[in-house]
């Protein structure tokens, strides 16, 4: 495909048809706000995931906002319980209890859309292409499916996206807080062009880098806001080797 498609086309069908990638691991599919970063020292994401293998039948799917404060604490929200949302690849990595809730995503435009954690948390986030995302995205299109499971195609798409977005260091490979071995194929990207947002009352400021690039295992929290409709692979969860996220959340 020669043109990339609006974020809000792109969510819609990945939400549609929801296909999770072949093989034995724990699989995701979805979009997602990768990460956005605010002068103020708080952090956000949202991972929109229509399917995950590791889930219960009779739920479809997840929704999950993460929160960094400026002093570094992450707290992960979601919509179902921690061993069945992000927490359970990232519980080890904060002292704060996973919270489960609603989070609802409202899109007001082809680049533009709402997400509100009731009583918490209200984030406006605009999105738009630039020449590094398109060219990205291009490359998403074309790459054939089984390169997206290899660790060094995966590994220099990373050090080629970082400087290219401008988003410091992009690990797409690597391990979980918890433990598990993740590879991250994001296929469509976008760049964050504006956002507003209100978190428990207080509004989080301009959108900035922080002074120091976040991280959660190998994972790199982009230093530039990014938006992406991918697809996620990790270790089928093994108690011998991973920590367990309903386990940390009962002793906490």
């Amino acid at each position: 495909m020669s043109t990339p498609k609006n974020p809000r086309t792109a969510a819609a069908d990945v939400a549609r048809t929801p296909t999770l990638p072949s093989g034995p691991e724990e699989t995701v599919t979805g979009f997602g706000v990768m990460g956005l970063p605010f002068a103020s020292g708080h952090y956000l994401a949202l991972r929109d995931f229509p399917a995950a293998s590791f889930l219960p039948d009779s739920v479809p799917g997840y929704r999950s906002v993460w929160h960094r404060d400026p002093t570094g604490a992450w707290t992960f929200y979601a919509t179902t319980p921690a061993e069945h949302s992000c927490a359970r690849y990232f519980s080890t990595a904060t002292a704060n209890a996973a919270v489960q809730c609603a989070v609802d995503i409202t899109w007001t435009g082809d680049f533009t859309l709402i997400v509100e954690i009731p009583g918490v948390l209200n984030w406006s986030v605009q999105l738009r292409h630039t020449p590094a995302t398109r060219l990205l995205t291009r490359v998403g299109y074309r790459l054939p499916e089984r390169l997206w499971t290899q660790r060094s195609v995966l590994a220099g798409i990373g050090r080629m996206a970082g400087p290219l977005l401008d988003a410091g260091q992009v690990r797409l490979a690597g391990t979980m807080p918890n433990g598990q071995h993740f590879r991250i194929a994001p296929k469509q990207i976008w760049a964050v062009h504006s956002s507003r947002a209100v978190l428990h009352g207080r509004d989080l400021g301009d959108i900035a880098r922080l002074a120091e690039q976040a991280r959660l295992g190998d994972f790199r929290a982009p230093q530039r806001g990014l938006a992406v409709v991918g697809q996620g692979r990790f270790d089928s969860f093994d108690p011998t080797r991973h920590h367990s996220a309903a386990e940390l959340a009962e002793s906490g």
